[in-house]
Formats: structure tokens, sequence, C-alpha cells
């Protein structure tokens, strides 16, 4: 018997992922209420950590977030396209980027350095309009950003851009290393530069509207860090950052997306039969094997194979042999009640005792915000929990 029936007027498919709008927004106004004289940004990155980012950045709004944030340009200006118009900030910008696009669009672009701020101005001028900017600084993290020593060259670049009238600071960021770490010593060490560099950018007339560096993490437990916005990602979803310190339901939070797919077939096998590629696993005895139609061109970790956890008739199981490119198969043990079409539940929240994200990413050695960002466009994103009044504060229909 399926452990979620498909809703009225739903067509059966191979697998769907159930996205939850309702808890999302829940876990918006959660995270707000932790950071309660901050705004809010929501992270919708990686299409939403595989969410759907056009239906998340919408719900997150909805529940009172005042900016949403991509990495690529690409992502701003698909949100654009399907209509968001409020506050949207983008930063992880290479040579040539869409600078212009970006301009015209209304959207916050992150300079890091003198390069960046150069081809943004050329583009502004091509635009005929002015960008707003908000600089990095590269507190410790040693990615992006820019490092302490060339701050003063690129605040003198920024203020000498917006005295032109070409730009406007409209923040000064960073982003922590190890904020999922609580009393990891870089965290004051990062928040020392942090205060630093904004002060130096204030003390040269740069007057940002907003100062950010707390990730999820910092934004849950870290309150010192959070300054004029925190920008929450992997929480909104209801996974935590930092599983060793709280679960979804320590922090108040629930898991978004449940992962399902439908059994393909179930047969009867003797003792003795391998099962998948490399025969991994041989059958004990006689026993039932279900086959799950999903695979590594949908998400499902290779990993996982003889490790990763599904539930199919109210019981956990574990991958059988080697997870293939489209499918993988359980074995039931000699339990025959299971039937083709029942639900196989791969994660979920938990509440109806199915594996969890985080139960897939012990099993597999990563962490859940891979297991869920990485499931694919094969699989189907069905959305529940959707706010029927149809109106989005930032969002034109």
């Amino acid at each position: 018997m399926n452990e979620t029936p498909l809703r009225a007027g739903e067509t059966p498919m191979r697998a769907r992922a159930l996205v939850d709008l309702a808890a999302l927004r829940a876990n918006v106004r959660t995270l707000k209420a932790r950071a309660p004289r901050s705004q809010l940004m929501a992270v919708v990155k990686a299409n939403a950590y595989g969410h759907g980012a056009v239906q998340c950045a919408r719900a997150a709004r909805e529940a009172g977030a005042e900016w949403v944030g991509t990495a690529t340009p690409d992502e701003a200006l698909a949100l654009r396209a399907a209509g968001d118009t409020g506050r949207l900030m983008c930063w992880l910008w290479t040579p040539g980027g869409p600078w212009r696009e970006a301009v015209e669009a209304d959207v916050d672009v992150s300079v890091s350095g003198v390069w960046a701020l150069a081809e943004l101005c050329e583009a502004v001028r091509a635009a005929g309009r002015p960008a707003r900017i908000q600089l990095k600084i590269d507190t410790g993290l040693g990615r992006n950003g820019c490092q302490p020593d060339d701050w003063p060259e690129l605040i003198a670049a920024a203020r000498e851009a917006e005295d032109a009238g070409l730009v406007k600071v409209t923040g000064i960021w960073s982003h922590f290393a190890c904020a999922d770490e609580p009393g990891h010593p870089s965290i004051q060490a990062q928040l020392g530069v942090f205060r630093d560099a904004v002060a130096y950018a204030e003390r040269q007339g740069v007057e940002p509207e907003v100062r950010h560096i707390a990730n999820s993490p910092a934004t849950l437990t870290i309150p010192e860090a959070h300054f004029d916005l925190v920008r929450t990602g992997i929480a909104m979803y209801g996974v935590s950052p930092s599983p060793e310190v709280g679960t979804p339901q320590d922090f108040g939070l629930k898991p978004v997306m449940t992962l399902s797919a439908y059994l393909a077939s179930v047969k009867r096998v003797p003792g003795g039969h391998g099962v998948s590629y490399g025969h991994h696993y041989v059958t004990p005895g006689p026993t039932t094997l279900a086959l799950v139609p999903v695979g590594y061109a949908d998400g499902i970790p290779r990993a996982g194979s003889g490790t990763g956890p599904v539930l199919v008739g109210g019981k956990w199981r574990t991958v059988a042999g080697r997870v293939a490119m489209d499918q993988f198969v359980v074995d039931l043990g000699g339990d025959d009640t299971a039937r083709v079409g029942d639900e196989a539940v791969l994660f979920g929240p938990g509440d109806r005792g199915e594996p969890t994200a985080e139960d897939w990413a012990r099993a597999t050695g990563t962490i859940a915000y891979e297991v869920v960002t990485r499931i694919s466009n094969r699989v189907p994103r069905v959305y529940v929990g959707e706010n029927v009044d149809g109106y989005v504060d930032g969002y034109t229909e």
C-alpha cells in the first residue's frame, strides 16, 4: 500500500520529489525569529538546493524574506524572468559575465576585486544606469572575497565609482568557514576581520544598507554574527547545517523534501541469486526482491550501494548490491506483502518512520546538503502547501 497517496488528478509517475512549501514558509518564519533584528536572505542557489528556485523563492518571500540570493548570474536572471521583483543578490562572477543584464535587472552584484568593478562599470556605462554592488571581504574562508591587504584599494575604487554615479554600495559581506563547529577559533577571528573591514569602509565614506556574514549555522548558533542580514540556505529547507549540534527538530525546522519512487518489479528469487552489477550482494536464501526505479542519473549516490536506507511496506530496507544509473534493488527478506506500484520512500521528514536526508548522508559518507541538492531534473518536483491567495510580495504574476 502506498505510504503517500497521489493527489486527486495527479498522474502516476516513476518517482517524485514532494516539496512542502508550507514547511518552507514555517522554516523561514522560525529562522527570522532567531534573528529578529536582522533582515533575512533566502538562498536559492543550485535550484534551491534541489527544491525548485522559483517556487521556493516565492514561498520564502511570502514568509517575510526581504532578500533572495543566488550564486550564478543565470540563476538570478531566471528569477527575474519568472517575475521576481524584490531585492536579489548574486555573488559568483567570472570575467565576461552578464554584468549589463544584471544591472538592467536590478540585481545586487557582489564585487570581490578591482577587475570585477572595472568590468561592471563598463556595463553600467553601456546600460546607462548605475549598479548596486556589495563588496565581499575574505575574512578567512579562502575562497572568493578581497584579501584584507587589498581591501583599501577596492574601497578606494568603489568610492571613486560611487562618486562618479556608476555604482551604489549597498552592502559589505563575508562568509564563515567553520560556523557549523560552535566554538571553533576561526569564528571569532573572522568576526574580528569583518568588523575591521566594515569600520575601514565606513571611515572612507561607504554607507552600506546591510552588513552580513551569517550563514545558516551562524543564524542558528551565533547571535553576535547576525548584523543587518542573515543568509539562510540549507536550514530554510529543514536540514540541519550542524547535525552534531542539533537535529532539524531541535532547531524548530521541518525537512521540506520527500523523495519517493514506485516499485517497478516485485519478484521471488531463490537463495544464492546475485543482485545488480558485480554481484556484490547475493541473496542468503529464498526471498523477495523489489526494484526501485531511480539511480545515480536521478541523483541517488552510487556510494549508497549496500548502505542506503529505504522505507518499503512500513519497514526500513537497505539497498541490495550496486546502485545503477536508473534503478536499484532492495531485499524484502521474504516479505511478500509489497506490490508493484507501492511507494518506496528514500527520505523525508522522518515523521512517518522514513529515513531522512541526514540518514542518507551518514550512509554514503557525505553531507545532507549534497543529498538533497543532487536530485536531478529527471525526478519531477510536486509542490504542496502552496499559497492559495496567489499574491507574493516581491513577485508579479
